[in-house]
């Protein structure tokens, strides 16, 4: 990157008061575990240096799912502009390869309006897609996926990440044996193509030239104490459920055009809210599941951060106010 981020970032212009022209590769990335408090920083980074934020979350494209994805507030939107957000209806898929595209395009129209580029978010496949470019994978095959949960519905899904740990054991490391939908996608590509998830992932056969963030800093907002994420966890999910959460997913079955399998459905919390209408489990253990479940992505989130070398780690706990750390990401863009 460049030696000073900041300090290649001209002065504000006379045609847009208070903007700041950014350098050409010029973005700032803001990741980290769920809860680890990465909106708040954007926010209080976007107080202090003109900017737009950039979604990096696949929950947050949805709309009609605000209470289960603490998708910011209007009054937060208004502070800062927001991108990426309530672009789907939640019978829509949204892949890595369409957020490349949007995200391209957006830093692009950010930069020419003078202000900075803020990616944040905890989905970090599509941070990997924005420093690594996308693989050459095969498309979903129907007819397989179909196969793949049948066998789940008779086996469970525990058995088949079982048979993934044997043909692809660096995938299955990092997915949790009730992660099915990417036990199913790893699965789908091995039986198509012969070869594991993992290997293809190494390839960049396709989109080498993705490199969104140019010169742009990956920082990580990463816990001290693992049982700081935890109470912050335990807490946000306890709001949600006070917020209107199981209303929210109860709205979102009345439709009649969703299913539990599809993408929006799978995200943390609804899927547990859903299996309690269904009757699937008991409505007594909804909080506990639910906080589990979080917890389980905190971590899957932390292994992403760690196989990302770029990252600069960025410490977060009760002694760190939202202003501190936007002022330590600022030292550091000025460094």
């Amino acid at each position: 990157m460049s030696k000073s981020l900041l300090h290649a970032l001209p002065k504000p212009s006379d045609a847009t008061p208070g903007a700041v022209a950014t350098h050409d590769s010029a973005a700032i990335c803001i990741a980290g575990p769920t809860a680890s408090g990465k909106s708040a920083v954007a926010l209080a980074l976007a107080e202090r240096v003109p900017a737009e934020i950039i979604s990096v979350d696949s929950a947050l494209v949805y709309r009609g799912m605000d209470v289960g994805t603490a998708k910011p507030t209007p009054a937060e939107r208004a502070a800062a502009p927001h991108h990426l957000i309530d672009i789907r209806d939640p019978r829509q898929a949204y892949s890595a390869a369409e957020f490349v595209r949007d995200a391209r395009q957006l830093i692009q129209q950010i930069r020419a309006r003078g202000r900075l580029p803020l990616l944040v978010g905890g989905t970090m496949l599509y941070f990997k897609a924005l420093f690594d470019g996308l693989d050459a994978l095969p498309p979903a095959d129907p007819a397989l996926r179909q196969q793949i949960e049948q066998r789940a519905a008779r086996e469970g899904w525990a058995a088949l990440h079982a048979e993934l740990a044997r043909v692809d054991p660096a995938t299955a490391a990092r997915l949790a044996p009730a992660d099915s939908q990417r036990i199913q996608r790893a699965l789908e590509v091995w039986q198509l193509t012969g070869q594991p998830l993992s290997a293809l992932h190494t390839t960049k056969s396709i989109a080498k030239d993705v490199d969104a963030a140019g010169d742009g800093v990956l920082f990580s907002l990463e816990p001290v104490d693992r049982a700081w994420l935890h109470d912050r966890i335990a807490r946000r999910f306890d709001e949600m459920l006070a917020a209107g959460l199981v209303d929210e997913v109860k709205a979102l079955r009345a439709r009649g055009d969703l299913t539990p399998d599809m993408p929006s459905m799978r995200c943390v919390g609804y899927r547990q809210v859903w299996d309690t209408l269904d009757g699937r489990q008991p409505a007594d253990t909804l909080r506990e599941r639910g906080i589990a479940a979080t917890r389980q992505l905190a971590k899957r989130q932390m292994t992403w951060l760690r196989g990302m070398p770029q990252r600069q780690v960025i410490a977060v706990d009760d002694t760190t106010s939202p202003a501190a750390v936007a002022q330590q990401l600022l030292a550091a863009m000025r460094a």
